[in-house]
């Protein structure tokens, strides 16, 4: 279910006519920014095992933050009223998360620097197969009265509109290779699945309440030659997100 943050949005997501006003970056905090749903980590009888896993989970999340308050949308491309493509950039995971916490000691910083480099490399496929399908984001680019159309702002889409194949993100795949990275060690079985399940959650709620925003489509208008042609379409023109457009 999209959050209230998310349903505020759609008014303009509905206007279909004329450049729409960019959309104020959402305030990354708490356990989970979409919704500000807790989840929680619980591994019965071992309470050692609980706390690491939480800290891990905690790191992760941190580390989403600061990767969502700076990545972007670039490369779209604009023709008319229409975005194609693109692709996502932002800081890698994995040094974010190990950043994040700290193992006590080096058993506990090996599986640190195992989930974390599973779950980067794993966020990072998933995103670089994020793109727009052709969607309706500039609806004044079909008629500007001017040789260039002035940096417009897309209109907000849910990123589940955007064509993207979250597979890498499959718990089952990423726990394979996380114990491959412990050299098939599974005596930290119980933190990594209690980890990869609250991602999981995590990760499918953002999925779905995310919005892609601030995405400034511009471009050249070839065909406007006034006082015969007072205005037209843009043809071949570029749009690039303003980071903190994912919210």
């Amino acid at each position: 279910m999209p959050s209230f943050d998310a349903i505020r949005t759609l008014p303009s997501f509905r206007r279909q006519f004329g450049p729409a006003a960019p959309v104020a970056p959402a305030k990354l905090s708490g356990a989970l920014d979409p919704g500000e749903l807790q989840i929680k980590i619980l591994i019965p009888n071992d309470p050692t095992a609980q706390a690491l896993a939480t800290s891990i989970f905690q790191a992760i999340k941190q580390a989403h933050r600061t990767w969502q308050s700076t990545a972007v949308l670039t490369g779209v491309m604009v023709n008319a009223v229409t975005a194609v493509g693109g692709i996502v950039v932002g800081p890698p995971l994995t040094p974010l998360i190990i950043a994040n916490i700290q193992g006590k000691n080096s058993a506990e910083q090996k599986l640190v620097k195992a989930i974390a480099t599973v779950v980067g490399t794993s966020w990072l496929t998933y995103t670089s197969t994020i793109r727009v399908p052709g969607l309706p984001w500039y609806p004044a680019f079909a008629a500007v009265p001017g040789p260039v159309a002035p940096p417009t702002p897309n209109i907000p889409s849910p990123l589940l509109t955007l064509t993207q194949i979250a597979a890498p993100l499959n718990s089952p795949v990423m726990k394979a290779q996380i114990i491959g990275q412990l050299a098939g060690d599974r005596s930290r079985e119980k933190i990594i699945d209690a980890v990869l399940v609250a991602f999981a959650q995590f990760f499918s709620i953002w999925q779905v309440t995310t919005m892609v925003t601030n995405v400034l489509g511009t471009g050249p208008v070839p065909s406007f030659a006034p006082p015969f042609v007072p205005v037209g379409p843009v043809v071949a023109g570029v749009g690039t997100m303003i980071p903190g457009g994912f919210i």
